[in-house]
């Protein structure tokens, strides 16, 4: 074989792993909660809201995500929340924990009342991520808009979960009924 052929292809090997080798690894500066199968609790501090919901998909760590998340303060007319608990719909937190069984997680998410405001404007965005096994990445359109819940679809043969959530404006005026 002719060594001059060789050492091109070599170099031009090695040129093109150097490439895309960034892009290979661009995901693990993200800020992420969690690690691939491990469970995680993420808190919004009190008075902030979840704006931007991240995620990155890795078929050969468990068919797992990991998840990352950022807050922002709630405008200053809304006040503050009256009542936070764990429930199954979103807006101030999320945990989660993984079931090595299944290549699944459970959710959980932290939920705040603000007595007498009232959602309005609300929207449902499309699956996020578009596709499965894709990086997700929700970001909330403008201040003053909220993670009021969340639907989850998963696919078994995939082994992964889309999500849409629902997006709301909360009224900067006191509501004459009751705020579900």
């Amino acid at each position: 074989m002719n060594p001059v052929l060789v050492a091109l292809a070599w170099s031009l090997a090695v040129s093109v792993r150097a490439q895309f080798q960034p892009q290979l690894h661009e995901h693990h500066d993200m800020g992420w909660v969690n690690g691939y199968r491990q469970g995680f609790s993420f808190q919004c501090p009190h008075g902030e809201a979840l704006v931007a919901i991240r995620s990155y998909f890795s078929a050969a760590d468990g068919s797992d995500r990991l998840w990352s998340f950022e807050c922002q303060p709630t405008p200053e007319g809304l006040g503050h929340p009256t009542d936070c608990w764990w429930d199954d719909i979103n807006r101030a937190g999320v945990q989660s924990k993984y079931f090595e069984s299944v290549l699944d997680r459970e959710w959980q998410f932290y939920c705040c009342y603000y007595e007498k405001r009232c959602p309005y404007s609300c929207m449902k965005t499309t699956d996020i991520p578009e596709y499965h096994q894709e990086e997700g990445e929700l970001v909330v359109p403008s201040y003053g808009y909220f993670i009021r819940g969340a639907q989850t679809t998963f696919n078994g043969v995939l082994r992964d979960r889309q999500w849409k959530y629902i997006l709301c404006r909360m009224t900067d005026f006191d509501c004459e009924f009751e705020n579900l």
